[in-house]
């Protein structure tokens, strides 16, 4: 039979198959469930199976219906596809590409085929805890039908979806169901034939029809197979029509006798209630209760106290007139198991409700709902989602709780994931600054950036540099006198207090090699009081050796050279990289040095006419003899010479203050003027 509701292949629109989305796995591992604990994703994953199968299951059942009707249909083997096609397109929609081929293959018998396939989807793909899941929707069919309208409007609810894709359960064999792909309508109608087959073991015929002025409507209508063996569906029968007795005149009358409903209709209606007498026996009860202590009673007029424990109001006596008085108290009652029986399902199940006192027939109504954890304490005390009643609150209650414990774990995980993220940010940030300092201790502030972005540092020329070279006079002789251990701690000494003048005037330490120390000024941050600043932090070094002594008690004595002029720098090496200074100006500096005395600080002519280009500072620079000139140093003219420099004073300050108090007056001038 051709399929009726089959769009013509040019008509199709694409949709991205719909796959259960990652943000809604609400069965999180902090909910501590055990591995095969119902959960509400386990239902939607369960109702997708049947609205909107993912690829994977798709070609599942499309392998299977290959290889069990290829001899029927030679050409459908062209159904099947490669995995990796529609995994390496995350939205590939497969039963697009099937339905076209259908419709090219054997139009006639496309909808045949399809009706096929969703019965290979559940053969194949309902398993497990897939199938527990549906299991859990009824005990019979009519059931399974009503609760799959219910379920799937507060799944979707939950997911906040608009479309009008869904179920209705329109009476007994009946259900509508919604969707903008017609395609979907024929797999759910096999679907539906083998998920009966599997869960109550029976054979029905299954017709679809669309519903009259709305082409996305489709009514599935059920009925038995006649040659079906199976006539019963989990012990009652399938379908059975119900005839509906002429209803009396109504009446306003309060006489009992006149209500409108007969006792099975009551129980039906309010399945967790019972009604007891005078002398606290059991003479009816509802649907719920007589599904789990029916087997067990003989007969009515069981003391309530056997089967049912009254845990609240607390201090409750079991007298008629006790209750009667706390009818306007919350009752919970938790279910006793059955005298003889060790194994009965819903032992400490929980009932909560009210308490109604009945003065016609002076007996005590409890009209109350199941107190459910979730949908695993459903299951595992026997009920089905089809024992609450439809007006009864607590089936979206279970359901929606499913949501809201799964977003409170999802919330602790979230908080404990950002707990750990924000601490190994800040231990990555506390390593970070080791690195950075690390390397500002080793580079200019400028180079030690770009090392730390890992960007190329290319060799740079500077002009205008002020090189300090410095070493100790007899230094050879101190260590032939001293153990290694002497030494180093002489020059630790020595050196810290260098090392804080570094920081203190901006100038950049070049190196250490044994006794000599060289430092640099106009490097990485070029300004004209470079020379200044070197020149001071020779004053200072010579006074610090006043402070430091040898082994032996003898006084340390330096010599320090200073010049100005143009150098390269560049960083060589890839193993322990250094920051080196070359140039002719590097060599004359070290020359100034090796030309200089003891306790002395001999300056180039440059730098000396740097530190008295600009007014305001008051160097003591005494000249020597001409020929204490390196012979390095250009002197075409022959009048050039180099300088003793023999202290510094600030024309600020009286001259009889210590030389530190002049220089850092200078400083705070410097700075204060922005260190031009």
């Amino acid at each position: 039979m051709a399929c009726p509701f089959f769009r013509r292949a040019d008509s199709l629109t694409r949709q991205p198959s719909v796959i259960a989305d990652p943000g809604t796995h609400w069965a999180l591992e902090d909910e501590e469930l055990s591995d095969d604990a119902l959960t509400l994703t386990h239902l939607q994953m369960a109702i997708q199976l049947l609205t909107a199968p993912s690829n994977e299951d798709l070609n599942t059942a499309v392998t299977s219906l290959v290889a069990k009707y290829r001899q029927n249909w030679p050409n459908i083997h062209k159904l099947k596809l490669d995995p990796q096609t529609f995994k390496s397109c995350a939205n590939y929609d497969y039963l697009a590409d099937i339905q076209e081929l259908l419709l090219k293959m054997d139009e006639a018998s496309a909808s045949e085929i399809l009706v096929l396939l969703g019965e290979e989807l559940i053969t194949c793909c309902c398993t497990g805890i897939i199938e527990r899941a549906f299991r859990c929707l009824g005990t019979d069919l009519q059931e399974f039908l009503g609760s799959l309208d219910g379920v799937y409007d507060v799944l979707k609810l939950q997911e906040d979806d608009v479309t009008d894709t869904g179920f209705v359960c329109a009476g007994e064999g009946e259900l509508i169901f919604t969707s903008e792909r017609p395609v979907i309508a024929w797999l759910l109608l096999g679907s539906l034939k083998a998920l009966t087959r599997m869960l109550y073991k029976v054979d029905v015929n299954i017709k679809i029809e669309p519903v009259e002025g709305d082409a996305r409507r489709y009514r599935y209508l059920f009925s038995l197979v006649k040659d079906s063996s199976h006539t019963m569906l989990m012990g009652r029968p399938a379908f059975v029509s119900k005839t509906i007795p002429e209803t009396v005149q109504r009446s306003n009358s309060s006489n009992a006798s006149d209500l409108q409903m007969n006792s099975s209709s009551f129980c039906k209606m309010f399945p967790w209630h019972f009604i007891m007498n005078e002398q606290l026996e059991l003479v009816q009860l509802g649907r719920g209760f007589s599904k789990l202590y029916k087997p067990y009673l003989a007969d009515f007029g069981c003391q309530a106290s056997t089967y049912f424990d009254f845990k609240r109001p607390k201090g409750l006596t079991m007298k008629f007139r006790d209750i009667v008085r706390r009818t306007y108290t919350p009752f919970l009652i938790g279910l006793n198991s059955p005298p003889g029986v060790t194994d009965f399902p819903a032992i400490g199940l929980e009932i909560k409700g009210q308490m109604v006192h009945c003065p016609e027939s002076n007996s005590l109504l409890f009209m109350g709902s199941p107190f459910l954890d979730g949908l695993d304490g459903l299951t595992c005390n026997g009920l089905f989602i089809s024992d609450i009643p439809l007006h009864d609150a607590t089936r979206e209650v279970i359901l929606v709780g499913e949501q809201a414990r799964a977003q409170d774990g999802l919330r602790r995980r979230m908080d404990k994931l950002k707990s750990s993220i924000e601490e190994a940010n800040s231990a990555v940030t506390k390593e970070r600054k080791k690195n950075v300092s690390l390397l500002h201790l080793i580079f200019p502030a400028e180079i030690a950036e770009k090392l730390w972005l890992g960007s190329s540092i290319d060799a740079k020329t500077y002009p205008d540099v002020t090189i300090l070279f410095s070493d100790i006079v007899g230094f050879t002789s101190i260590c032939s006198r001293a153990t290694p251990f002497m030494v180093i701690s002489m020059l630790e000494g020595l050196y810290k207090d260098f090392d804080e003048f570094c920081d203190f005037f901006d100038v950049y330490k070049v190196e250490t090699i044994g006794d000599a120390y060289c430092v640099a000024s106009g490097l990485h941050r070029a300004s004209i009081y470079d020379a200044h600043k070197v020149a001071w932090m020779a004053l200072k070094m010579i006074d610090a050796c006043s402070k430091h002594i040898t082994h032996d008690g003898e006084q340390i004595k330096m010599r320090i050279g200073l010049h100005t002029g143009t150098v390269l720098a560049g960083v060589v090496g890839r193993k322990m990289p250094r920051y080196c200074l070359f140039g002719h100006s590097v060599t004359i500096a070290n020359k100034f040095e090796s030309g200089s005395e003891a306790l002395k600080i001999n300056v180039s002519p440059t730098t000396k006419e740097w530190l008295t280009k600009h007014e305001g500072f008051d160097f003591d620079l005494q000249p020597r003899e001409p020929g204490c000139l390196p012979k390095e140093f250009p002197n075409p003219e022959g009048t050039e010479t180099c300088y003793f420099l023999e202290g510094y004073r600030n024309p600020a300050l009286d001259s009889s203050l210590p030389l530190v108090e002049h220089i850092n007056a200078a400083m705070k001038t410097i700075s204060e003027g922005g260190d031009a």
